[in-house]
C-alpha cells in the first residue's frame, strides 16, 4: 500500500499535468492569487532585501507576485511538474530572483540557507499530526531571529467545506487528497507559541476563495465575494465559519 507521501507525490503529479496550470491561468484565480501576494505583503512587512522561502509553491504563481518586492524567493514543491512547469513560467517572464526545487521540505531545509519569510500557503494542513508539531521547531532552524511563518490553512469548522460536501463533491475530490485534513486556527497557533514564537491567527475569507475554485472563470464574482468577505470575517457570530485562516508567527529576535 503507498505511504502517505507517495498518495499525496502520485495525487499532484496528475494535478500538475495540465489541469492545475489551465485551471490556475483563470481570471478569478488569478484575482486571488493577486489578492493573496498583497496581503502577504502587507501583513509580513516584507521588505526588498527578505530572503523568502515558500513551501508547497506549486506552479509559483503567488511567488513570481511576490519576486519583485523582495530580494530573492526559493519555492520547494513535491511535485517535479509543478517545478518543472514554476521554472518555464518564471524564465519566460524574466523573473531572477526566484528558484525552484522539487522534492521533501525537510530536505530542502538544511540546504536552503537562512530566511526572513517563510510562506505556507496551504500547506500545513497536509503535514501528519507528528511533522505538524515538529514543524515550528524545524523552521526556527532556517528562520532569521525577527523572521516570519505567514501561513494560509483551511479551517475544521469552514461552512463552504459543509456546503462543498453537500452539492459539489466531485469537484471537491479533484482538489483534495484523501490524506489532508483542515486545522483549527487556535491550536495550531499554540504549537508555533510553545517553539517560541509570538502567533497569531486572522479569519480570511468565506465565499471569495472557494467561489474562485469552483467558478474560476468568474473574476466580477469573485471580487464581489472578496468585500464580502471583509464584512463576514469581522462579524463575531459568523467569523469561526471562515473557511480559511491567516497565521503568523514570529521567532523572537530582530533581524
Amino acid at each position: 500500500m503507498p505511504s502517505p507521501a507517495e498518495r499525496e507525490l502520485a495525487y499532484y503529479e496528475d494535478l500538475y499535468g495540465g489541469f492545475a496550470q489551465q485551471h490556475f491561468a483563470r481570471p478569478a484565480v488569478v484575482a486571488f492569487r493577486r489578492y493573496l501576494a498583497a496581503r502577504i505583503l502587507a501583513q509580513t512587512g516584507a521588505a526588498s532585501r527578505w530572503r523568502v522561502l515558500s513551501l508547497g509553491c506549486g506552479i509559483g504563481d503567488t511567488e513570481m507576485l511576490l519576486a519583485p518586492h523582495v530580494g530573492e524567493i526559493i519555492g520547494v514543491d513535491l511535485s517535479p511538474k509543478a517545478i518543472e512547469q514554476a521554472r518555464a513560467d518564471a524564465s519566460r517572464a524574466r523573473i531572477e530572483n526566484v528558484r525552484f526545487l522539487a522534492g521533501n521540505w525537510q530536505e530542502a531545509l538544511g540546504a536552503a540557507g537562512q530566511f526572513d519569510l517563510v510562506l505556507a500557503v496551504f500547506f500545513l494542513h497536509h503535514l501528519t499530526e507528528e511533522e505538524l508539531t515538529s514543524a515550528p521547531h524545524e523552521l526556527a532552524r532556517v528562520l532569521r531571529p525577527g523572521g516570519t511563518v505567514y501561513g494560509l490553512e483551511p479551517s475544521a469548522r469552514r461552512l463552504a467545506g459543509v456546503v462543498g460536501k453537500l452539492f459539489f463533491r466531485r469537484l471537491m475530490k479533484r482538489y483534495q487528497t484523501e490524506d489532508e485534513r483542515q486545522l483549527l486556527a487556535e491550536p495550531t497557533a499554540e504549537l508555533f507559541r510553545r517553539a517560541g514564537y509570538a502567533a497569531e491567527t486572522h479569519w480570511f475569507d468565506f465565499v471569495s476563495t472557494p467561489l474562485a475554485g469552483l467558478l474560476p472563470g468568474w473574476k466580477t464574482g469573485y471580487r464581489a465575494a472578496r468585500w464580502l468577505d471583509h464584512g463576514l470575517v469581522w462579524t463575531p457570530v459568523l467569523r469561526e465559519g471562515s473557511a480559511n485562516f491567516e497565521l503568523i508567527a514570529t521567532r523572537p529576535g530582530q533581524g
